[in-house]
């Protein structure tokens, strides 16, 4: 088994690195066979945008924060746990944001893609899904749509639903909506895409995310899933991705 150690820039990811390369080896990520990451959420999305051109699955251990997507760190029996690690397979979001100077930027987002007001008022937005128009015109601090995998991150945090893994469909969901009051969002077809437009940019500013690269002030966003790119990642049997889903609604 080869591996490559990747960590985060804590000091516990560092030392781990460390210690796991005197005692594993290291290996070019290019010749790996599996990638091992080291360090909380944030760096394992990183570090899969990073190597998605890669074959290689990601495995992580979670030497940072919350850890959702990492495993449970230790040294001992690393490669007992990654030859029986459970794979995963994630598919990202694609957003298209077009800037008030008409410039356009692509990004892909494996949590969410989100809208965020930019400026001391609230945004309005209007929404549309596959070409028709679904809310003309929703006021609100800002807006996202989630993946399954990333339905447990700033989507709950804004009372929008956890989805299963395995799930068809993404979760459009308002962040302090004012108008329509108390709108609960909606579930969407994974198919489908979802066009957010922003109305009176030039006194609403908005900003777009994508995984935590920004787009400033924009004036529209187009979002859709991107079967092309698959990102790959390993679980410790039992403690998958469809497992700790269903155990944080219960938390």
């Amino acid at each position: 088994m080869k591996l490559a150690f990747v960590a985060s820039r804590g000091p516990r990811a560092r030392e781990a690195k460390d210690v796991l390369v005197a005692r594993f080896g290291q290996m070019p990520e290019a010749e790996a066979d599996v990638i091992v990451a080291l360090g909380g959420d944030g760096f394992m999305l990183a570090t899969l945008h990073r190597t998605q051109h890669l074959h290689a699955p990601v495995y992580g251990m979670n030497r940072g924060t919350v850890g959702f997507l990492m495993n449970e760190y230790h040294e001992e029996d690393l490669l007992e746990r990654v030859m029986a690690a459970e794979k995963a397979l994630i598919n990202p979001l694609l957003m298209r944001a077009t800037r008030a100077d008409g410039k356009m930027q692509d990004a892909l987002a494996i949590n969410e893609v989100s809208l965020l007001r930019a400026g001391p008022q609230a945004a309005k937005l209007r929404i549309t899904v596959d070409g028709k128009v679904r809310m003309e015109e929703l006021v609100c601090d800002g807006a996202l749509l989630a993946t399954p995998a990333g339905s447990t991150a700033y989507n709950y945090s804004a009372h929008g639903p956890i989805l299963p893994i395995d799930s068809d469909v993404l979760a459009l969901t308002a962040i302090a909506p004012f108008r329509p009051r108390r709108w609960r969002g909606a579930l969407i077809p994974v198919a489908s895409s979802v066009r957010f437009d922003v109305l009176e940019p030039e006194k609403r500013p908005v900003m777009a995310d994508a995984d935590s690269r920004s787009v400033p002030n924009v004036i529209s966003v187009d979002i859709r899933s991107e079967p092309k790119v698959v990102h790959r990642l390993l679980f410790d049997p039992g403690h998958g991705l469809e497992e700790r889903l269903i155990r944080e609604q219960f938390v």
